[in-house]
């Protein structure tokens, strides 16, 4: 019997019963949907998380504070508070190091009731210089930014991101009028364009104040975030890196054989170990998926040996008219296999279906995901599948064929 006989002989067999043949298949059609889907949402996600970086510029130098290994995250990316960079560090570097660093912003963060007349809301704001727009290579859309004397002087003034003015003032002009952050007053000064989601967060939710306010009428701190600056060139990314390390070395009293307070990161490094971080999350969570095509396989076995019990007549009259234990293997090791293709078919479609629905309300919702799947991915689905029906179908197949024609014919 050759392979074409075989898959025909398997398919009329296969859609003799459709609901228990769909039913086989079903683990197949899910651990498939879950791997496409993994797949290709785990490279979108990833996509989005590489294109967030990528927007900032790849002449930016960030300073954060806390110690850590060349390849790992510092401590205070991981949440923990340290307070050991400070706003002077940064008039250090920008006063001291290379020519190559064209503008530098400090950044401090907090979160706090924002009232403006009667609407009230809490949110986000950011204490930052006045070289932000700069930095991170933005616009103001009406009014103006605070200037390096409001920086450096408490000055009560805000510019708002494009979402948090249409929250505090809907189709009002803010120019001008007054919001309380907490316990203090500010005037509107301006608005900036609208952003989007820019380094994993959302700039239109932004309120902007001047560092110095944040720090001392906010927040009661001396300590700053994280500091950025813009390079010129990014050949002379190293150059800057290692200026700043030795300017914050030489601050904070850091002998040549003890590890620094502090981490210097460029946005090409950042986004290697993203890639590594999240090439690896990608991999754990389709080996995760790819357990549901394990149980699949075991459900096939299943219904295949309870398939072989009830043909043991038709095995018997196989052998019988001469069909070696070899064709009555390959038989059923055909029908395994038709099945579980079948199923994989199914589960690729529907995982590409998913897949895009998934990109098409990222996209929508403003994200910069990108729709990934891969001729790899198909093919790596529809190998596996027929791989399980193989793999699971070896044991049903050789019940089937050890079967004697005598007693198979006597079977009722």
């Amino acid at each position: 019997m050759n392979i074409i006989e075989s898959t025909t002989s398997a398919w009329n067999i296969i859609t003799r019963n459709k609901a228990r043949s769909f039913l086989t298949m079903l683990g197949i059609v899910i651990g498939v949907m879950a791997v496409i889907i993994v797949m290709s949402v785990g490279a979108g996600a990833q996509s989005l998380i590489i294109n967030q970086v990528k927007g900032l510029g790849s002449n930016l130098v960030v300073v954060l504070p806390g110690a850590s290994e060349e390849d790992g995250p510092p401590a205070s990316a991981l949440g923990i508070v340290i307070t050991t960079l400070t706003y002077e560090d940064g008039q250090a570097i920008m006063r001291d190091a290379c020519q190559c660093i064209e503008d530098l912003a400090v950044y401090t963060t907090g979160n706090d009731i924002i009232t403006a007349d009667d609407t009230t809301i809490r949110g986000n704001y950011t204490g930052t210089s006045a070289a932000y727009i700069d930095v991170e290579d933005t616009e103001v859309l009406t009014g103006r930014f605070f200037s390096e004397d409001e920086e450096k002087s408490y000055a009560t003034v805000a510019v708002l991101g494009s979402g948090i003015r249409d929250e505090l003032f809907g189709d009002e002009d803010p120019l001008g009028k007054r919001i309380r952050i907490g316990k203090v007053n500010f005037t509107v000064i301006g608005t900036m364009k609208e952003r989007g989601v820019s380094g994993f967060q959302n700039q239109d939710n932004q309120l902007f104040i001047p560092i110095s306010t944040a720090q001392k009428l906010l927040l009661g701190i001396n300590h700053v975030n994280y500091i950025r600056m813009k390079v010129d060139v990014p050949e002379n990314v190293e150059v800057a890196m290692e200026d700043v390390r030795q300017i914050l070395r030489d601050r904070h009293d850091i002998k040549p054989d003890e590890s620094p307070d502090f981490s210097v990161r460029s946005m090409a490094q950042g986004l290697d170990a993203l890639t590594s971080i999240t090439n690896a999350l990608k991999f754990f969570l389709v080996a995760i998926a790819s357990i549901a095509l394990v149980v699949g396989g075991f459900g096939i076995m299943n219904i295949m040996l309870a398939t072989v019990q009830e043909r043991t007549r038709e095995i018997g009259l196989r052998k019988a008219v001469g069909a070696t234990s070899r064709q009555i293997t390959f038989q059923f090791l055909i029908e395994s296999m038709v099945i579980t293709f079948v199923g994989g078919t199914i589960g690729i479609l529907l995982g590409v279906l998913i897949s895009v629905l998934v990109a098409v309300v990222a996209q929508q919702m403003g994200y910069s995901w990108d729709l990934v799947i891969t001729t790899s991915s198909i093919l790596l689905g529809w190998g596996v599948s027929v791989g399980i029906g193989l793999v699971f179908g070896i044991i049903p197949a050789r019940r089937a064929s050890m079967l004697n024609a005598i007693d198979a014919l006597r079977y009722e």
